[in-house]
């Protein structure tokens, strides 16, 4: 239990030391990035869904890759 509490704090503590980090080299992180980009996965679920209700599980196409990493770390102009 003292293993899996340390971890938390070892993973956290390196997140608020990348995120400075990430400041000092002129970088944003895009905190809004997720709530934006929510209703256009969420759209491309229900697509996929439908898809796969019509074409069966062989034929399906999916792209699930909601998530851009390019747009949630961005270089300050």
């Amino acid at each position: 239990m003292f293993g899996i509490l340390k971890s938390i704090i070892w993973i956290a503590g390196s997140l608020v030391v990348a995120y400075f980090v990430l400041g000092y080299f002129d970088y944003q992180v895009n905190v809004d990035y997720f709530k934006e980009s929510r209703a256009a996965c969420q759209q491309r679920v229900k697509e996929c869904s439908e898809s796969l209700i019509r074409k069966g599980i062989d034929n399906v196409e999916c792209d699930f890759v909601c998530v851009d990493r390019n747009l949630i770390i961005k270089k300050n102009q």
